[in-house]
């Protein structure tokens, strides 16, 4: 993404608020993170295959800080106010918030936080990695500090710990990514691209949870391990294939494999009525391919679209089918 469409999408955050004050003084820190969505390798990823992710600019959390004398108090749309408690919602900004802390040399020190994200929650969108690398890089702003990638990282899976149990890290590395990212065992590169991608992600509005995902597929593994592994082989092959459409600008050989990959994790039953009836409108729109992203069992599918153009028509397909919100993000060279 180009620094002035980075620069709007921050703007874009920065301006819902209250009502006119302005977050660049009123504020001693701010840092912005964008969404991710997993283009391929969902499920295979957890046993040491390659996964393939996007960042989503479309989507972001800002987050800005000021000192106070004790304590921390959060202003968000899940929460608000002093003290917040140990709800799991609230506990990754906790663990950010310490994690930052500790990074910049401010350990246990009194914190204002204040949240604006369009990421939905439990949508497989990255929301609580975009949270953790937003409150780190507010933190690090306040002490006048850029944060290293590594200790960004860090601040990130104190988040993702306490969202996920046992994050594979995915999440943290795409949501501060500026490309797409291969993803295998926790060793990241970029993925080149050669030419433009222009992807819809509709929302089902049902919350998804990749812990219940994760454990049944391992529960069908440990019960057909012939069959599962052989899924999980196949979906770490197409993701790996995938790094050449992207480097070569192969739309269609892309998208061909998006919609392949939809009918694994179906197999695999970590798809559901409503994603499958969301994939089915996207292609009967005209889509290169579609599947769903992310852990499964509600959430979010994503379309590969012919051009921008096409995914605004893609998008009204999806919103007549039932989709609460959608969204467009491009990915470029």
């Amino acid at each position: 993404m180009s620094e002035v469409q980075l620069s709007a999408a921050r703007s874009r955050a920065a301006s819902v608020g209250d009502g006119g004050s302005s977050p660049e003084t009123d504020y001693a820190g701010s840092g912005y993170a964008h969404s991710k969505a997993i283009l391929l390798g969902e499920h295979s990823v957890v046993y040491g295959a390659p996964a393939i992710a996007i960042p989503v600019e479309a989507l972001g959390v800002q987050a800005w800080v000021n000192p106070r004398a004790e304590g921390l108090y959060l202003e968000s749309d899940l929460y608000t106010g002093d003290q917040c408690d140990t709800e799991h919602q609230t506990g990754p900004v906790r663990a950010a918030v310490a994690a930052a802390l500790e990074a910049t040399g401010q350990p246990g020190a009194g914190l204002s936080v204040r949240l604006h994200s369009t990421i939905p929650f439990a949508r497989g969108l990255g929301s609580s990695a975009a949270v953790g690398a937003a409150i780190g890089r507010a933190i690090g702003s306040m002490a006048g500090r850029t944060l290293d990638p590594e200790q960004l990282n860090t601040i990130i899976q104190a988040a993702e710990t306490v969202a996920h149990g046992k994050p594979s890290g995915l999440d943290a590395r795409t949501v501060v990514a500026d490309s797409p990212i291969r993803f295998q065992s926790g060793e990241v590169s970029a993925i080149s691209v050669g030419g433009e991608f222009d992807f819809v992600i509709a929302d089902t509005g049902v919350t998804g949870s990749t812990a219940e995902a994760v454990d049944s597929v391992r529960v069908q593994r440990e019960a057909e391990r012939g069959r599962v592994e052989g899924i999980l082989a196949q979906l770490a092959e197409h993701a790996d294939a995938a790094v050449a459409d992207l480097a070569s600008g192969a739309k269609s050989a892309l998208g061909e494999k998006m919609s392949t990959v939809h009918g694994l994790l179906a197999s695999i039953r970590v798809s559901s009525p409503l994603l499958d009836s969301l994939v089915a409108e996207a292609n009967a729109a005209g889509a290169l391919g579609a599947k769903l992203t992310g852990g499964g069992l509600g959430g979010c599918i994503m379309a590969l679209a012919s051009s921008g153009a096409h995914a605004q028509q893609i998008r009204d397909a999806l919103y007549r089918a039932g989709a609460v919100h959608t969204w467009h993000t491009k990915v470029v060279p």
